[in-house]
């Protein structure tokens, strides 16, 4: 009887999971067939696989929701949308591009940014981005991600990209992390500059404070030797990334 009931709320669990990621996949994909999006955005659905990404990471249209590092707001056009009406959304770290072509948009005005005088700079000769001013200012979000971002950084600045996202969760809150991977202990290259080993990138996020919860193989490519420049032609669109899911485990 104890097993037969135990089973039944196991159910009841995952049918509650599951209607629940059904209203934030209806917002999703509308979002996704917005016209905002150009063909170009449009075209990378299929590798990017955001919906399904999302899923593995938890999102809800209820939830507080910080995205780091937005670029030219690929992300961002997913995301805003998905969470306008019951969430609550925010971006932070180079945000110039999207605050001059999408936030002044009627659709994006609830978007807010954060860390606005946040400064990334390469210091002289230096072949990654250190990053001041990272204090969110923000407390108890629900969820932090980043998508291919990590590597952009020196040591300094990942550490404080990461204090930065453990300070602005909540207990328990998601930091969800994407990027292209390159081989393990691997030293700089001139091929590897856009990759970032995946268990350094566990290794400094666990030292900030969070727990390895998760990782999904959505975005593994078997075809990615991880010995090219992720923008080369025989690489770009399809290359292998981790994409690990953390949770803050302290206060």
């Amino acid at each position: 009887m104890k097993t037969l009931l135990l089973l039944v709320m196991s159910f009841a669990t995952y049918a509650t999971f599951a209607d629940d990621f059904k209203t934030t996949e209806d917002k999703l994909i509308s979002a996704m067939e917005s016209s905002i999006r150009t063909d170009k955005e449009k075209q990378r659905d299929g590798n990017r696989r955001p919906i399904s990404t999302l899923k593995f990471f938890g999102l809800r249209d209820d939830m507080k929701v910080v995205e780091l590092i937005p670029g030219g707001g690929w992300y961002t056009k997913l995301l805003a949308p998905t969470l306008k009406e019951k969430g609550d959304f925010a971006v932070a770290y180079g945000t110039s591009r999207i605050e001059k072509s999408l936030l002044n948009t009627d659709d994006f005005k609830k978007v807010k940014v954060l860390a606005k005088n946040n400064k990334m700079f390469r210091k002289d000769g230096a072949r990654f981005y250190s990053i001041e001013n990272t204090d969110l200012d923000t407390k108890k979000a629900d969820m932090v991600l980043t998508f291919r971002n990590y590597h952009n950084f020196d040591f300094e600045g990942r550490k404080a990209m990461n204090d930065a996202a453990f300070k602005a969760l909540k207990k328990g809150g998601i930091y969800g992390v994407v990027d292209h991977t390159r081989r393990h202990m691997q030293g700089d290259n001139d091929e590897n500059r856009r990759r970032f080993d995946p268990v350094l990138a566990i290794k400094e996020i666990q030292d900030a404070g969070f727990k390895l919860v998760d990782y999904s193989t959505l975005h593994y490519r078997l075809d990615d030797e991880l010995r090219y420049e992720v923008g080369r032609k025989t690489v770009t669109g399809n290359t292998d990334r981790f994409t690990l899911k953390f949770v803050k485990v302290k206060k």
